[in-house]
């Protein structure tokens, strides 16, 4: 009776302390902020708690509320969170075995807010991380979560990483994961019809080796890699030389200058050799390696066409009976190969053609004859007017697919009207200005009846490139153009919000971590919804692209047709330059520097007050704008993007610019900030990529000081 009854009391303080960290959990993430004064006491707490591996419940929601404060600590409270984090790990390896994968979470936000605290445990971490990752009895959420760490780990701290001798145990840790075969009774990945389908796990790892690129010095890397990377391409086993393959792809891209100098003859020769493995795996690993090296290692690639055109073609005639995986992986890598080659290509345009015609006559599969019109796109950027004897049949065949109306051909019909945009600009005024009326119709009519954000964003890019062409064409119809986009840049749809999970979960255990967030489409008519019951937010894709082609086109068609719409001022800083995707506020800022030489245009053509004005104004809006920017934006492909922007503005209006007297001093300080690396897309990052993107940077603005120094010729230039 006893022993009951000390068992009933243990239980009891078991349930006891459960209800109260439940509770704290609760609160604290709905509205942290009243807590902060009581932050000392809450970790202190959750020291104690963390340690009883025994009550895995109560660690777990201790773990949930530790990631929601994170955020909100201050110095007072970041010697206990360092302290914390042994004990946190330790936990977090009992939960992982109860598949409690959302617990995982608190590493990225620790990452994401105070990497500072986690400094000292880097290689804890990073151990740990690596444990979950290749423990294969675990689920595949959980697997992903612990190395996708590992990547953003490298990114925020590389040195780090370096310094504490971890690049090693990780390449060794993730090499079995990406040269694993299947398991058995499953096909691989790529022998599947979707051919979106990759194992996740591959996937990161993948990503952690691209980071590394992108982050490391590539003498150091490949020191490391390259000895892995050898061995896997020799190896007997098609899915070590297909994981070998893989690696050398995604190498392209961050180490490009060490590749093209240094051994670009080489891995070439061995991307040729797979092309010809036995193994179709390998193949279609060498041809996704060959378009990753075309896509990033111009000019100096294209250098080597006699010997991969033949090759690629040979590839491309035996794709009939092939999987939609492999010939996807066959067209991405003809495509970035020949895009590049300009009249080079031209020895090989007849049977390409020939090749591509027959495709779109001859099979019935959509994917096929869509990924054979992109083709066409890459063709046309290469051989320009060559095109021409090709053209009447190829737009004989656009032709059925541009005015279709049923939903499974929808990504054909977008791919017809991107290709078209590429043919509009390159294969000659005379040869398509006829059909210039007829474009610009087909796209107002089909944005009328389908609602569809892919074909919307198909179609601004068409009037872009029919406003090169004919300008005057596409004047009558700028008014609904325009407007059709505005609205794209204001809307919020496709924007998902997620709700807080108001359930009480005992603890999450599920494998596959089933989503039980309420999800709610926003409109442009929504309530105001309280903050702290949204967990985040979520954007599709096509939205994205949608905005980020509105903002592009916008910005194109203003100056092709030398108009604007005063309307068009605030738009795109009110909405897209805090849009959360980098490529939208990219896109965002590179509009408004067009709407600057729009207007600048205008007035030249023009020269009123009233022109003059609005030029003015537009820069007084637009300049301080770009400069906040520059020295806040987190993004450095988003400040390029607006250096890139400045720049294009100031070689257009001229002295325009400084007409404000405090406008040269405020961007000569903002561009001496960016070359001392003083901008804060730099201060987080400590990657030694860091330098290689700055010889970009140095360009634009030392070109740009070039330029309005001596256009403008203000003494003050060389004061700064």
């Amino acid at each position: 009776c006893e022993t009951t009854s000390n068992n009933f009391s243990h239980q009891l303080a078991i349930l006891l302390i459960f209800v109260g960290l439940l509770l704290l959990n609760k609160v604290i993430d709905s509205n942290p902020e009243p807590f902060k004064p009581h932050f000392c006491q809450v970790l202190q707490l959750f020291s104690a708690v963390l340690q009883d591996h025994n009550n895995p419940t109560a660690v777990y929601y201790c773990i949930l509320t530790l990631t929601v404060i994170i955020a909100y600590t201050g110095s007072e409270e970041m010697n206990l969170m360092r302290s914390i984090i042994p004990s946190l790990i330790v936990a977090l390896k009992h939960l992982i075995k109860d598949q409690a994968s959302e617990a995982m979470e608190v590493l990225n936000e620790l990452m994401e807010s105070e990497v500072s605290i986690i400094v000292h445990h880097v290689a804890d971490v990073v151990h740990f991380c690596l444990e979950v990752g290749s423990d294969i009895t675990l689920g595949n959420l959980v697997r992903v979560k612990a190395l996708s760490s590992i990547a953003f780990l490298i990114k925020l701290k590389s040195k780090t990483v370096l310094k504490q001798k971890l690049m090693n145990p990780i390449l060794q840790a993730i090499f079995p994961i990406l040269t694993a075969a299947p398991p058995p009774g499953e096909q691989d990945p790529e022998d599947n019809e979707d051919d979106s389908v990759i194992s996740c796990s591959i996937e990161m790892c993948l990503q952690i080796i691209d980071t590394m690129a992108l982050h490391m010095p590539p003498e150091k890397l490949f020191q490391q890699l390259m000895p892995r990377i050898e061995t896997c391409l020799v190896h007997e086993n098609p899915y070590e030389r297909k994981g070998g393959l893989m690696c050398l792809a995604v190498l392209a891209e961050g180490c490009a200058d060490h590749i093209r100098t240094k051994m670009l003859s080489s891995v070439l020769q061995t991307v040729c050799c797979s092309l010809s493995d036995s193994d179709q795996v390998v193949r279609c690993a060498g041809l996704f390696a060959l378009g990753q090296f075309s896509e990033h290692l111009q000019p100096e690639v294209s250098k080597y066409y006699a010997d991969l055109m033949p090759l690629l073609l040979g590839y491309l005639s035996s794709l009939n009976q092939a999987k939609i995986g492999h010939v996807t992986k066959a067209f991405y890598a003809l495509e970035n190969f020949m895009e590049n080659l300009g009249s080079d290509i031209e020895p090989y345009l007849p049977t390409l053609m020939d090749t591509m015609l027959s495709a779109l006559n001859n099979t019935e599969n959509f994917k096929i004859k869509e990924l054979t019109v992109s083709a066409i796109g890459a063709i046309a950027n290469a051989a320009k007017e060559l095109l021409v004897p090709y053209f009447p049949p190829v737009i004989e065949s656009l032709k059925g697919f541009l005015t279709t109306t049923t939903e499974d051909m929808r990504a054909l019909q977008t791919q017809s009207f991107d290709t078209l945009s590429v043919l509009a600009r390159t294969i000659g005024k005379d040869v398509f200005s006829p059909l210039a009326a007829e474009c610009i119709h087909l796209g107002l009519n089909l944005t009328d009846t389908i609602d569809d954000p892919d074909l919307r964003r198909c179609t601004y890019s068409l009037y872009s490139a029919v406003s090169t062409v004919t300008p005057d064409c596409l004047t009558p119809h700028l008014t609904a153009i325009t407007t059709v986009m505005l609205l794209a840049l204001k809307s919020n749809e496709g924007i998902t919000v997620k709700s807080q999970d108001k359930t009480f979960v005992l603890l999450d255990d599920d494998e596959d971590d089933k989503e039980q967030n309420v999800d709610a489409d926003l409109t442009e008519d929504e309530v105001e919804m309280d903050v702290h019951d949204v967990a985040g937010f979520s954007v599709e894709n096509s939205y994205i692209d949608e905005k980020e082609d509105a903002c592009d086109a916008l910005g194109e068609i203003l100056v092709t047709c030398f108009v604007f719409l005063c309307y068009n001022i605030g738009v795109c800083p009110s909405t897209c330059t805090k849009f959360p995707h980098e490529d939208v506020r990219r896109a965002a800022f590179g509009a408004m520097g067009q709407f600057c030489r729009a207007q600048h245009k205008v007035w030249k053509e023009n020269p009123t007050d009233d022109n003059h004005h609005a030029l003015l104004k537009l820069l007084d809006i637009v300049l301080p704008c770009f400069v906040e920017t520059i020295q806040t934006e987190n993004e450095r492909q988003v400040v390029m993007g607006v250096l890139e922007s400045l720049n294009n503005v100031i070689k257009s209006c001229k002295e325009e610019v400084f007409i404000n007297p405090l406008r040269l001093k405020e961007i000569s300080f903002v561009i001496r900030d960016v070359l001392k690396k003083k901008v804060r897309g730099w201060e987080a990052d400590e990657g030694w990529k860091s330098d290689v993107i700055m010889q970009y940077q140095i360009s634009n603005c030392t070109h740009s000081k070039r330029v309005f120094a001596v256009d403008c010729r203000f003494s003050q230039v060389h004061q700064v």
